[in-house]
């Protein structure tokens, strides 16, 4: 078992590095003309395919990194980049979380690589669980499966919303309801292979932050896909309703399928705040110490040094929260006191303050979109929203250092 370390190695130093060489290079000089744009980055995401950054084995290796520490790094330095065009690159990470989490190793073989698809011929991949009336409320859940004995199909009904590359992705992982008396416990994930009839891209969303980043709805009508495409399988499938069944009877609680990906991604999203509270801090840092008022620099102000204090030590803390829950998923510890929601949680909430504040040190300049702190502080307020609100992570933590159903 690897030890919890502050330190990286040199190889990860050394990773880290090229990453935010690629951040600063290619992404940081692209942001603001995508922000605009409000589509989907390719011809970044083409960059990145050539130097093996977005690639399944990149990602493979950093979430095998024995000290928990690859994803979270990696996530930081991108998003340290740019958030929108950093999503548009790692979106495709949580359908593939979705697969590794619950699917057998003949899907993680087969279907996760066309996720990526290959330097020539790039592909995007989508995680397809909230819906119009089924958000945080995973109970609330409408999109249907139903299983075609006789043909050895499922079909599936319904319409997701907020998917990141919903529509345009080469495979999508689906949620569907396929016990509706188990509630939140009868759900499971399918994967949608491409030009799957029955699927199309429903509204896209024209959003507050993270604009590069394509999020839109994906609508199925009875769409149908081979027993084979139910992620682990009809068999475990069975075994786990019947488990459920017998634990409903005597009122205990088991996870669905989106929600153990959510929880596996959960550190992963803090360390993209992570990454955009530091390049915000950054930028206000940088400003204070070269922008003069009345004689001096503004940083010679305790007003505006204290502030810039704060934004440091709360980067930092909310790091090594990230960093601490990272470590324990990687080496199988329980999340006691929901360490993971508490790491989304605080890096969350850090990246929205430090933003803001980034935006007042730089005063009317800040407000402006000549300068990056205004997009950052745009793309900081999803962080408190996606993969479950701020809400329910204090939620989660209470229900867990409390063992009661709290509502």
């Amino acid at each position: 078992m690897a030890e919890f370390t502050m330190e990286l190695n040199d190889e990860q130093k050394e990773v880290r590095d090229w990453i935010h060489g690629f951040a600063a290079d290619v992404m940081r000089p692209a942001a603001a003309e995508w922000d605009e744009r409000e589509e989907t980055p390719w011809p970044v995401i083409q960059e990145a395919a050539k130097i093996g950054l977005y690639s399944l084995d990149f990602y493979a290796q950093q979430f095998f990194d024995p000290t928990g520490l690859g994803i979270p790094m990696t996530m930081e330095e991108l998003f340290w980049g740019d958030a929108g065009i950093g999503l548009s690159i790692v979106g495709t990470g949580l359908a593939a979380v979705g697969v590794l989490a619950n699917g057998t190793e003949e899907q993680i073989g087969t279907w996760v690589p066309q996720m990526y698809g290959d330097v020539n011929d790039v592909k995007v991949a989508a995680f397809c669980s909230s819906e119009p009336d089924a958000g945080s409320d995973v109970a609330a859940m409408r999109t249907r499966a139903v299983y075609d004995e006789a043909k050895d199909e499922w079909v599936l009904n319904g319409t997701k919303t907020w998917a990141t590359n919903g529509g345009i992705a080469n495979i999508h992982v689906v949620v569907a309801v396929v016990d509706p008396e188990l509630g939140s416990k009868g759900h499971a994930s399918f994967l949608v292979p491409p030009n799957t009839p029955g699927l199309s891209q429903g509204q896209k969303f024209k959003k507050h932050g993270i604009r590069a980043s394509h999020t839109a709805e994906v609508v199925l009508e009875n769409v149908r896909v081979p027993g084979h495409c139910l992620l682990g399988g009809k068999e475990k499938l069975d075994e786990r309703l019947a488990r459920a069944r017998e634990r409903a009877k005597v009122g205990e609680r088991v996870k669905n399928a989106a929600m153990a990906t959510f929880e596996a991604s959960r550190p992963a999203v803090g360390a993209m705040a992570v990454g955009t509270a530091r390049a915000a801090y950054e930028e206000a840092l940088e400003y204070a110490t070269t922008r003069s008022q009345f004689g001096r620099p503004i940083i010679d102000n305790q007003g505006v040094a204290f502030q810039l204090a704060d934004m440091r030590t709360q980067i930092d803390a909310a790091r090594l929260l990230v960093w601490r829950a990272s470590w324990m998923a990687v080496t199988g510890k329980p999340f006691t006191s929901a360490e993971g929601s508490m790491s989304k949680l605080f890096a969350s909430e850090v990246a929205k303050k430090v933003t803001a504040q980034a935006v007042q040190i730089l005063g009317g300049n800040g407000f402006t979109r000549e300068y990056p702190v205004e997009r950052m502080h745009r793309d900081a307020a999803i962080y408190t929203i996606f993969e479950g609100t701020s809400e329910i992570q204090r939620l989660v933590i209470a229900r867990t250092l409390s063992g009661m159903p709290i509502r």
